[in-house]
């Protein structure tokens, strides 16, 4: 249960109580109305601004009407005090028992807690990956891959139906190289001295045993041949060896998408011609000339007739072609193309992962993809900056096998898959990211994954010792939710269950920003919290979590310790991080 939209309703209900009673107009536009925590958790723990946003509807002075508001709430039984605060806001203090029975619901929804129906079962579509199938997955796709399935994880629990998508991009030039590429080293296996490998080809050590495989099944029939009989039949060959070599790549991450996606199929089968038809149905496709580019005006620019998308109908900065000078369609066109085939099989809503050096492509896209659904879907873009790989704060080279990049698959031997996906998820996608690998394994707080995992495993541990004051006591979450909690009176106590209540929150403001690193912010400020507790137990005897003396108290605590443990692995979970009961 969000509280927060529950307060929201309370409010709404008593504001409704208010124009009964005539002493507010009917018919107030309630939109505006909010119920969050306040910026200064001294000021309460629920914040309204229902007087303020109101007020000129109502006719009346903000604080006036806070004063009316006030005095409805605080005969809801949960609230203890109201207080009216500068212009008209209004602070709600809510009583102990109330955090007893949200963290009641915690310790009973155990991983499921903050599970939402907030999406209300909506197809949305989250492409994520899609690098070219030119070669392994570098450390950069490692970021937009664990950004793609985190945000996917967490719109499912928002309550989306989130289908996870890869799009193979094997219509383009790159893949004609790439089986260019694929054929040299094909000849190598044969015994050819390829001498250096030309400009412009793929130099990576990775094509070789792909070379190996084809010259081991196929003997030299391709040896001697035209490149026109051998380049198709290497450009399907190579493909089809990138993308399990890149699958692989994503399984080790654990990275599982429900659908990939091929660009040549869908050219293939016309879909291009048919979305541009679409759109021209509907008006937004015309020949005509572009201005040229602003600014010093390219050597080869020609005002040339082109076909083009009225992409600044849109919102676009100019229209964009549609078509290359030789006829054959841009890569805009398949993209509109594939976009198009989305929308038609049932996703209005939208998600692309893409590298920052995408981001001038953005405006065009979302611009077909509101021409392509005449306005009812659209497409949210998350760009995903460079990752700088270093060691002890100094860059750091560690490269085996690509030929010019680190690669995803050497990362995860050195650091393991879950604190790559958790340290690609502590900053916002569109910041730069520096992943330090001394860090990365450093026992410290300046370690956001073992600082979390530490909280973890130290309530584990807690639970261990737990089960040996209470042989044969149900220490489950639904075990312990019959616990005295309300013998949890300590401040920091009370500070981390307030805390812990606001996650169903965190998941759906989460959801609705598409933004999954706020989880790991949460999950470091609810390690931070008990950590906090566990030394205050040090320092003050009646403040451990065990008392041999006190049952009730060491049960209370014991349900607030497994909560935690539920809380961080609900939360590792969105994440793909296997949660440690033991560190050592």
């Amino acid at each position: 249960m969000n509280l927060f939209t529950a307060f929201r309703d309370d409010i709404l209900a008593a504001l409704g109580r208010l124009a009964e009673k005539g002493a507010l107009p009917a018919g107030l536009d309630m939109a505006k109305v909010t119920a969050e925590p306040p910026r200064d958790a001294s000021h309460g723990d629920v914040a309204t601004n229902a007087a303020m946003v109101l007020g000129k509807q109502a006719g009346m002075a903000p604080r006036a009407l806070a004063d009316l508001l006030a005095a409805e709430l605080r005969g809801l039984p949960a609230v203890t005090e109201v207080e009216v605060a500068g212009p008209g806001f209004l602070n709600l203090r809510l009583a102990d028992f109330y955090w007893s029975d949200r963290l009641r619901d915690l310790l009973k929804a155990g991983v499921a807690y903050g599970d939402s129906t907030l999406g209300k079962g909506e197809k949305i579509n989250v492409e994520y990956v899609s690098a070219n199938p030119t070669g392994p997955m570098h450390v950069g796709h490692g970021r937009g891959a664990v950004v793609g399935d985190a945000l996917a994880s967490l719109l499912a629990k928002a309550g989306w139906d989130v289908c996870r998508e890869y799009y193979i991009n094997d219509a383009g030039a790159q893949v004609d190289t790439l089986a260019r590429s694929v054929h040299l080293r094909y000849r190598e296996a044969l015994g050819e001295d390829i001498g250096a490998i030309p400009e412009g080809f793929y130099p990576g050590d990775y094509l070789v045993p792909v070379g190996k495989k084809l010259a081991a099944e196929e003997g030299d029939k391709w040896n001697s041949a035209p490149e026109a009989e051998w380049l198709p039949v290497f450009r399907l060959r190579a493909v089809a060896e990138m993308m399990e070599l890149i699958k692989g790549d994503l399984a080790a991450l654990g990275v599982h998408h429900d659908r990939f996606s091929s660009e040549r199929e869908l050219v293939e089968a016309g879909g291009v011609q048919k979305s541009i038809d679409y759109l021209q149905s509907l008006g937004l496709v015309y020949e005509g000339i572009l201005e040229p580019p602003k600014g010093k005006t390219p050597d080869d620019w020609e005002p040339r007739p082109q076909t083009l998308f009225r992409a600044t109908q849109f919102g676009d900065d100019v229209d964009r072609p549609l078509k290359k000078s030789d006829g054959s369609w841009t890569y805009f066109a398949n993209d509109i193309a594939y976009h198009f085939d989305k929308y038609k099989r049932g996703f209005a809503q939208m998600i692309n992962i893409w590298g920052a050096d995408h981001g001038g492509y953005v405006k065009r896209m979302q611009a077909a993809v509101t021409a392509l659904t005449e306005g009812k879907g659209g497409v949210d873009v998350k760009l995903c900056q460079m990752v700088n790989l270093l060691k002890d704060g100094e860059p750091f080279k560690m490269s085996k096998r690509s030929g010019t990049f680190v690669t995803l698959r050497d990362l995860i031997d050195e650091v393991g898959a879950g604190v790559v996906r958790f340290l690609m998820l502590t900053r916002k996608n569109d910041a730069p990211l520096d992943f330090d690998l001394a860090r990365a394994l450093e026992q410290s707080r300046d370690n956001p994954v073992f600082y979390v995992q530490y909280a973890h495993a130290r309530a584990h541990s807690v639970l261990r010792h737990g089960a040996e004051m209470f042989p044969g006591k149900d220490l489950s979450g639904e075990g312990l939710s019959g616990a005295p909690l309300a013998r949890l009176t300590d401040p920091a106590e009370l500070a981390l269950i307030k805390l812990m209540a606001g996650w169903p929150r965190l998941i759906e403001t989460a959801a609705e920003a598409h933004e999954p690193h706020r989880v790991a912010f949460f999950l470091n400020e609810v390690a931070a919290g008990f950590h906090g507790l566990w030394n205050k137990g040090k320092d003050d005897v009646s403040l451990r979590f065990l008392l041999a003396e006190d049952h009730d108290v060491s049960l209370a605590r014991l349900a607030l310790v497994r909560a935690v443990s539920l809380l961080i692995a609900s939360g590792l979970k969105v994440f793909g991080v296997e949660p440690m009961e033991e560190m050592r």
